[in-house]
């Protein structure tokens, strides 16, 4: 869920860093009293995210602005649909155009690549999730697109889970620590609602995860038959999870191994932005 406070925050920088000084052109060219009306118009299909923030980005220029949405959070749309439309200032309208549609076109491309993703597994039970793979400082933007597009959170920050990774496990072997008994220590300290997750890249790991008492075990970059055995090995003693070499060619055949979740970089990494416009009328 979007706070309003990170609304504020973040839209706000980018409106900053966008006319630090006010709209040079806009301000110049156009008459102060010249309004218009203007629609977020798609030019190919897609699913819908970011109209808090697309709003957002009018409503801090001017609050006089009228905003109306026309679709929402994970509808679908096609080309030539209007999924938006502002009036009102056209100078306000021109000064936020670029910070709405940037942030409207990359939400609903991660939201429309998602969207792909759940629907190659559909039928399998397992969840598409995301990951900490996201622009940095966009994380709840990015975030919040990925539930548009039917997927799920993972961890929102290092604060909020125990998931101990390939280094980690490097680092504790260095120092001769024995793995489950470090995950049993970590355990005690912990608030008995913290989950713990832990990566393993080999078969021969997962006894020692699971006697440790981690919650979700994450099977990564295994094969299809290592993933069966590893689902089959860990049964109901804990949530599998299932990263590395994840793309819409080869999700299928991963969910298909009995994974519960399928984390997947590429839906904040790699997502393209969608073609939208804001197409202006004069009022």
């Amino acid at each position: 869920m979007l706070t309003a406070a990170a609304l504020t925050r973040i839209v706000g920088a980018a409106l900053e860093e966008d006319a630090p000084w006010g709209d040079l052109t806009s301000a110049t060219l156009l008459p102060a009293d010249a309004t218009a009306t203007a629609d977020l118009t798609a030019r190919e299909h897609g699913v819908f995210s970011g109209g808090d923030v697309f709003t957002a980005a009018f409503s801090l220029t001017d609050p006089t602005l009228t905003i109306d949405l026309h679709v929402g959070e994970g509808d679908e749309f096609g080309p030539g649909d209007v999924l938006a439309s502002v009036s009102g200032s056209a100078r306000s309208i021109l000064t936020a155009e670029r910070v709405a549609l940037n942030f409207t076109q990359r939400m609903s491309g991660i939201a429309t690549l998602t969207a792909q993703y759940v629907k190659a597994v559909e039928g399998t039970g397992a969840r598409i999730a995301d990951t900490r793979k996201t622009t940095p400082g966009l994380r709840a933007f990015e975030r919040h697109a990925v539930v548009s597009g039917g997927g799920s959170n993972h961890r929102y920050s290092l604060s909020d889970a125990v998931m101990a990774k390939d280094n980690h496990l490097a680092v504790l072997q260095r120092t001769g620590a024995d793995l489950a008994t470090a995950l049993r220590e970590a355990l005690s300290r912990l608030p008995h609602t913290a989950h713990v997750v832990v990566e393993v890249d080999r078969l021969d790991q997962i006894e020692a995860v699971l006697a440790g008492g981690a919650h979700t075990v994450l099977l990564d970059n295994f094969s299809l038959e290592d993933l069966r055995a590893g689902v089959a090995l860990i049964g109901d003693r804990a949530t599998v999870e299932a990263s590395g070499g994840v793309n819409l060619d080869t999700v299928r055949g991963i969910a298909e191994t009995g994974v519960d979740v399928i984390s997947v970089g590429a839906l904040t990494h790699s997502a393209r932005a969608l073609d939208l416009g804001l197409d202006v009328r004069i009022a």
